[in-house]
Order: C-alpha cells, then structure tokens, then sequence
C-alpha cells in the first residue's frame, strides 16, 4: 500500500476513535455542552491569533443597571451567564440577551456594549483565548450610538 494511503488510513482510524466529548457521561460524571460552534453570535467566523497561545479567565460582574462601556475584543473570547440578565449591543444596533446558563462566542473586532438588565447585577465568567502579549480588551469611550 503507498505510503500517502497509509497514512491517510490511520488519519481516518485515528480520527473516528477520538471522543466526541471532554469528558464522558457516566454514572458518576454529568455532561452538559455550554456551546459548540466555528462562529461568534453575530456570524462572524472565530480565528485564533497567531502567536503563542494564552488563554486568560475572569469572573465579571456588572452593578445593577451597569454598562461595560463600548470596546471591543480583537481575541477571541466566550462568556457564561452565571447571574442576572446581560444585553449586549453592537455597534449597528443588533442585540443580542443573555440569561443564566447562557452561553455565547462573543463579537471580534467589533464596537460592542454590555448592559444589566432589571435592576439586577450580572456575573459572567468569560474566557479569552489570545496570544502573548495580545491585548483582550480596547475601550472606546468616545463612541456612541447614532
């Protein structure tokens, strides 16, 4: 058999015996997918930066009836409603809310603004994936909505 057959036969055999989870359901292990996809919630593909890898976490909270402030993200970041209810607002009006247990890919390069909703505080956990030395967040003050 060639060797270009070979080798994309123990590609396929490989690829079919990987999981299709982190981890397992079990009787002991409960698994319940947050979000799965190749796109932010605007449609916009994800792509990760170049450079070495770094993923950065943080718990957010946003006081009652708070706003983030315009800014955008130039990495790739991912959020999970813990608390409270969260608008998020981008730049040509679209919006987009999120309740507890919610999950989203959140907008790249792209003027965005985050809002508690209902006089309650928001808590979110946000993940970034960037690259070293690459910024997560650029703040832009000076903008406002037409």
């Amino acid at each position: 058999m060639p060797k270009i057959f070979r080798t994309i036969f123990a590609t396929t055999i490989l690829l079919l015996a990987l999981p299709v989870h982190a981890l397992d359901a079990t009787s002991a292990v409960t698994v319940t997918p947050l979000l799965k996809t190749t796109s932010t919630w605007d449609g916009q593909p994800i792509v990760y930066p170049e450079g070495q890898g770094e993923v950065t976490a943080f718990i957010i909270e946003l006081a009652a009836n708070g706003e983030t402030g315009w800014h955008e993200h130039p990495v790739p970041s991912f959020a999970y409603i813990l608390q409270g209810e969260l608008e998020v607002t981008r730049r040509d009006g679209s919006v987009k809310r999120l309740k507890p247990g919610e999950a989203l890919a959140e907008v790249v390069n792209t003027f965005h603004n985050g809002r508690a909703l209902n006089d309650q505080p928001v808590k979110l956990v946000v993940f970034y994936t960037g690259a070293v030395g690459k910024k997560l967040t650029i703040p832009h003050p000076e903008f406002r909505l037409p």
